[in-house]
């Protein structure tokens, strides 16, 4: 196919332009067709490049040719790297890793190309962003599916890998036809402005435009340039020789002996555009060379003014000798934007223009994950063959960082605190990598195939609270520093009872060691007699049918005998909540430590009886039990223990000064509430359920995310409680039907309402209801004024949509938050609560925007009130 295209060009390339780019001239060339077949290297006839396979510059994706009704032969003058692509159906962020051969420390063009060409006969437009290493590029949109979309940057390198990173948005599968960087003079194109901003090109024009290809040999820095003559101007040109070399822009010699001016001679040469952003910055680089020969009574004197105001003080003379450029120093910002090329008063001849740029300013606002997270977490990948989608920065952008990884987002280094490697097929002994991470908070390392001994560098991580290594092989030691650290109750550790020896002799005979030995003959005597007990209190349960059994759970350290229950409550004297599942009391244990008691009871019942242990009640009292037995996070209410005898069923939780949110939210503390203390309660809440959703092994759906479930301790700090629903999801399941809708009324997901299908989408759609409520400072129904019970959600909507914040944001406030913020908080609520559940965000994303909106009202002035 492309060897009859080259036939078929022969022609057209001989009329247009000879071009034929040697390798020196491609020097510092990365040119890449993306899609094509693995080590395949090609040139194109139309530009004289050389394209190779992206096979060595990504591992993800999958290939595809354009339908053949949008490539060759129909589109015989398709460029090159569009015939075919590379889509990225799995994971929210794919990257290239480009190593450019100049290095770092120097500005590239960096250009991506894109045509969508009905490859997968959806005839379906996708949208999706761009980013080029952690900061966003662009968002690549289509008209039509032969649209050609180029986005092209210029940037400098500050590391010797550049990535460009596709971003999935839900709508629709990102892919890319064609990726190219180019070396830049670095003395060039805005670097006065210092190396902390991109220039994202706007539009390139070459004025008094008479023929060419828009891609030509002798541009080193390989630009496309696109012509442009409106109907009021004329198109001159020149054949004699212009010096480019004097200039660092280096415009070629088809664009730079061609210009434009106006055909009325007196008139101005304009350009106008209309920015959809008004804070966006613009700069544009006029290109200037005389084409005529003056006799000695004419000249022609120029001054360029934007919207009016000249750009520079001083007028000038193209010169006929070499090329000349010409830029703002200060950035054109707002709407509207006028660019007049016009004659100064003693001026015989009109103005003329040879070429135009124009690029919109990026600031670099987001910052690399720290280069020895970065080299800890890639050495692992290289260890263990991770088969995740990890490329480009691990932490950045903020909203995409890699799956199975959380981060602390510190300026001006980002740090890795959790990594979830759980059932990731990993082989062989723990890697020393591992010991890099020193910010590590969490490590689940869960149902693998790793082996040999737990290593102690793992107690040398200081920061380290939860470590998961159930479902493994170990077969040597325990680390005593790892126990020590488990003792001392700083450490959450979880692995299979064969992998801990707690007995005495074991300690005695191992006092001068630093391990502890683990005795796996003794655990399957263990296990074998805990299978007996099992089998003997299900046959006693079956005889004993419907009546109360002895306890639903194994009894432990963490469990309470009634009387013990009575002692610690002062024979329940104190009731701090009720509901449904019975009554909170206050209690305090032996050290002083305030604690909550839940009463269990039979909502079927009016009488104070124990619930059966076919009860709802009981059923969601083990539930309960059992899931908080295994959670641990800082924004999950801890559990103290259990009660579960004939006498009574109890869950004890630590006490929580503050009480839950929904009456704290409805009480006079509310006025109390500013702006970022309910950012922080957000925060917190949504890192508690994003380590349900994500953190927990299988995962966990919460099923009743409410205000009345989210407890505030005396510092205003959240956490997630009431597990009696909560539904835990197989390993290999995304959703799960169910029989009957759990929750809260005013909180279910309409989605899940409708179809039975649960998954943590619907915990999403929850958690919009509660951030809407700390927002507006309304209940999940809100009363109108006519009396009538509507959702907070639409409640919301109509201010939203008309873009009036302050009909949203709770009054209490007085307007003292950062408008950026509140929209940000805004937008966030809103998106979770969009009726399909796939357009939602997920908790992960939810957390690092919550952030973002702190960051934001973190960095405002604070609002003085007169009194």
């Amino acid at each position: 196919m492309r060897a009859n295209r080259s036939l078929l060009f022969g022609l057209f390339c001989a009329l247009a332009t000879a071009i034929l780019v040697d390798g020196q001239s491609q020097s510092g060339y990365i040119s890449i067709d993306c899609g094509v077949a693995p080590n395949k290297i090609e040139k194109d006839i139309v530009t004289g490049i050389y394209y190779s396979s992206d096979d060595s510059f990504i591992t993800t994706g999958v290939n595809f040719n354009v339908s053949e009704e949008y490539g060759y032969p129909k589109n015989l003058f398709l460029p090159y790297p569009l015939a075919d692509l590379r889509a990225f159906p799995q994971g929210n962020r794919n990257c290239y890793t480009l190593n450019p051969s100049e290095g770092k420390k120097n500005l590239y063009l960096i250009r991506a190309s894109f045509m969508y060409g009905n490859y997968d006969g959806k005839n379906g437009l996708p949208e999706f962003d761009l980013y080029l290493n952690v900061n966003f590029w662009s968002t690549v949109k289509f008209k039509n599916a032969s649209d050609q979309v180029y986005k092209e940057i210029l940037s400098f390198a500050t590391s010797e890998t550049v990535y460009v990173c596709l971003v999935n948005k839900g709508k629709g599968i990102p892919f890319i036809s064609g990726l190219e960087l180019r070396p830049v003079n670095s003395s060039i194109y805005g670097t006065e402005f210092g190396r902390n901003v991109s220039l994202a090109l706007y539009q390139r024009w070459d004025t008094g435009y008479l023929n060419g290809t828009g891609r030509y040999q002798n541009d080193i820095y390989d630009r496309i340039w696109s012509p442009y003559t409106p109907v009021s101007w004329i198109s001159t040109k020149t054949t004699e020789y212009l010096d480019i070399f004097q200039s660092g822009y280096r415009p070629p010699d088809e664009v730079i002996k061609t210009a434009a001016s106006p055909k009325s001679g007196d008139g101005p040469l304009e350009i106008v555009w209309t920015s959809e952003d008004s804070n966006a910055r613009f700069y544009a680089y006029l290109h200037f060379a005389e084409l005529e020969k003056l006799e000695k009574n004419e000249s022609r004197k120029i001054k360029i003014l934007w919207n009016g105001s000249p750009v520079s003080e001083t007028s000038f003379l193209p010169s006929s000798k070499y090329s000349m450029t010409f830029s703002n120093s200060r950035a054109f910002t707002g709407k509207d934007h006028l660019i007049s090329v016009q004659k100064t008063e003693d001026s015989t001849l009109p103005p003329i223009l040879n070429a135009i740029e124009i690029f919109t300013a990026q600031s670099l606002d987001e910052f690399f994950t720290a280069i020895e997270d970065v080299h800890a977490v890639e050495d692992i990948k290289l260890t263990y063959k991770v088969n995740k989608v990890w490329s480009g920065d691990p932490c950045s952008p903020r909203l995409f960082p890699w799956e199975g990884i959380e981060c602390i987002y510190n300026n001006p280094n980002y740090h890795i605190k959790s990594l979830n490697l759980s059932s990731s097929g990993l082989q062989g002994p723990i890697a020393s990598a591992f010991r890099n991470l020193k910010f590590l908070e969490s490590l689940d390392l869960s149902n693998n195939g790793l082996q040999q001994n737990v290593p102690e560098f793992l107690a040398d991580l200081k920061h380290l609270k939860f470590l998961n290594l159930k479902g493994n092989d170990f077969t040597g030691f325990i680390p005593k520093s790892l126990m020590k650290k488990l003792k001392d109750g700083v450490l959450a550790l979880s692995v299979d009872d064969r992998n801990i020896c707690n007995s005495h002799s074991c300690e005695d005979k191992n006092k001068n060691n630093m391990v502890v030995p683990i005795a796996v003959a003794t655990s399957v005597i263990v296990l074998l007699v805990i299978l007996i007990i099992i089998w003997i209190i299900l046959r006693q349960r079956k005889r004993r049918g419907n009546s109360r059994p002895g306890p639903l759970l194994p009894s432990g350290k963490r469990r309470f005998t009634y009387n013990e229950v009575s002692s610690i409550t002062k024979n329940f004297n104190k009731v701090i909540g009720k509901g449904g599942f019975g009554i909170v009391y206050l209690g305090s244990l032996e050290d002083g430590t305030e604690i909550a008691v839940k009463m269990m009871k039979d909502p079927s019942s009016t009488k104070p009886q124990l619930p059966s242990s076919s009860s709802p009640a009981s059923k969601e009292f083990q539930v309960e039990a059992e899931l908080l037995l295994t959670v641990h996070h800082r924004n999950i209410a801890s559990f103290v223990g259990y009660c579960d005898d004939d006498r009574s069923m109890a869950l004890i939780y630590e006490y929580m000064a503050n009480g839950n949110l929904q009456d704290y939210l409805s009480s006079e503390n509310a006025g109390h509430l500013s702006w970022e203390k309910r950012l922080h309660i957000a925060i917190d809440s949504a890192q508690g359920l994003e380590y349900l959703h994500n953190g927990c092994m299988p995962s966990i759906i919460h099923r009743d995310v409410k205000t009345a479930n989210i407890l505030l301790n005396d510092n205003l700090e959240a956490k997630i409680a009431d597990f009696g629903v909560s539904k835990v999801f197989p390993e290999d399941d995304l959703s799960h039907i169910e029989t009957v809708v759990m929750g809260t009324p005013g909180y279910i997901d309409p989605e899940y309402y409708r179809t039975f299908m649960l998954n943590e989408k619907s915990d999403v759609y929850s958690f919009g209801i509660v951030l809407l409520e700390l927002i507006t400072g309304q209940r999940a129904i809100v009363k109108t004024e006519d009396g009538d019970k509507i959702s907070v959600v639409h409640f919301v909507e109509p201010f939203f949509e008309m873009g009036e914040l302050e009909g949203v944001v709770d009054p209490l406030l007085r307007g003292d938050y950062s408008l950026d913020s509140a929209w940000k908080f805004v937008e966030v609520a809103m998106s979770c609560v969009r009726d399909r559940g796939f357009n939602r965000p997920t908790m992960n994303q939810i957390v690092s925007e919550l952030q973002q909106c702190l960051a934001a009202e973190l960095a405002r002035e604070p609002l003085s009130h007169e009194v």
